[in-house]
């Protein structure tokens, strides 16, 4: 009996370690759509021996809702723009690291360490940046395009012609540079204005798209789109003759960050992963890639061409851009409002 008992005693501490082990070789990703090659996660994972897998979402707010309801915890890292890293660490969202815990810690550009959503880095890694604006094909509009009336204020040729993204901070941002008023802003007449300028833009544009915004350029369904830079020079290389716009009233700039994220099931793959990105080749296949900008230092030697020679990435010393800005509660609310109708 004491024999039959210890084996299996033994049997079940064997049992339980096998099943720890497989636990340490996972990593649970929540990630943007087409914005990562597999080959990258291929390398980590024949690198280090973790199964990874991936998830995908196409807004900040669309991640941000769907952690919310239910899936923090299920997932071990994400990849939020640099307003929505601010919201997710006011509300107990991320959890923090040193920059012991990273190896490559030393290798994030100087200018990207102490940033204003998360000064020093504690939660978070760069991941690529770039911009928001809005391409229009060439063989339809030939009128300057550097202008954000192209979105709110369309020439007739245009109208209804025009997709945006689905995407409430980078489109009020937009919007708020329109009409020269201050992202957030608490004044309530300049909060009508800004709800007056969607619902009279509304009927020119024919679609809310963020994961078609590439394609509907390519295909000509959309002669104007909104749309990311890399997403934009993505569109050239296939084929659609766009120029991307840099309007006077300005654009917006963004910084998409790798998050840690709270009660993550797989920590230590989660930092590994992230000291995996801080690599300048790694970080280097993400903009060859996707297109934009690495906060990494060294990755030059490892950029093509095409990513170096892009128009989108070189965007002229004015206007400069402007980031997304985290509103108060109060303001968001009323920005969830305006939304919510917009959408309707």
């Amino acid at each position: 009996m004491n024999t039959f008992l210890k084996i299996t005693a033994s049997a079940l501490a064997m049992a339980l370690a096998a099943g720890a082990a497989h636990a340490e070789g996972k990593l649970s990703v929540y990630h943007w759509f087409e914005y990562i090659p597999q080959e990258l996660l291929d390398k980590f994972a024949a690198e280090y021996d973790i199964e990874v897998t991936m998830d995908t979402f196409d807004s900040n707010e669309a991640m941000l809702a769907s952690l919310k309801a239910g899936k923090l915890g299920s997932y071990d890292v994400t990849v939020p723009g640099d307003y929505m890293v601010e919201i997710m660490a006011g509300e107990g969202m991320l959890d923090t690291f040193t920059p012991s815990e990273l190896s490559n810690f030393g290798n994030i550009m100087p200018q990207w360490v102490d940033v204003s959503f998360d000064n020093g880095r504690h939660s978070s890694i760069p991941y690529q940046w770039g911009t928001t604006s809005f391409s229009v094909n060439r063989d339809v509009y030939k009128g300057d395009i550097n202008t954000t009336d192209i979105l709110f204020n369309p020439p007739a040729e245009l109208r209804g012609k025009i997709n945006v993204l689905d995407s409430q901070g980078e489109l009020l941002a937009l919007a708020s540079l329109h009409l020269g008023i201050p992202q957030c802003s608490t004044d309530r007449e300049q909060l009508k204005a800004l709800n007056a300028l969607v619902q009279e833009a509304k009927p020119y544009w024919a679609s809310f798209g963020s994961d078609i915004a590439k394609d509907v350029l390519v295909s000509g369904d959309a002669a104007v789109g909104m749309i990311w830079s890399g997403f934009s020079a993505k569109a050239r290389s296939e084929g659609a003759n766009i120029e991307y716009a840099f309007p006077k009233q300005g654009y917006v700039v963004w910084m998409d960050n790798m998050v840690l994220l709270k009660d993550a099931p797989n920590r230590d793959n989660a930092l590994k992963f992230m000291n995996f990105l801080l690599e300048p080749e790694n970080a280097a296949a993400v903009t060859n890639y996707a297109q934009y900008t690495a906060g990494v230092t060294g990755t030059e030697p490892f950029l093509s061409d095409d990513v170096k020679n892009s128009p989108e990435s070189n965007p002229p010393a004015s206007p400069v851009g402007s980031f997304v800005q985290a509103c108060t509660q109060d303001v968001q609310k009323v920005y969830d409002t305006i939304w919510t109708n917009l959408k309707k």
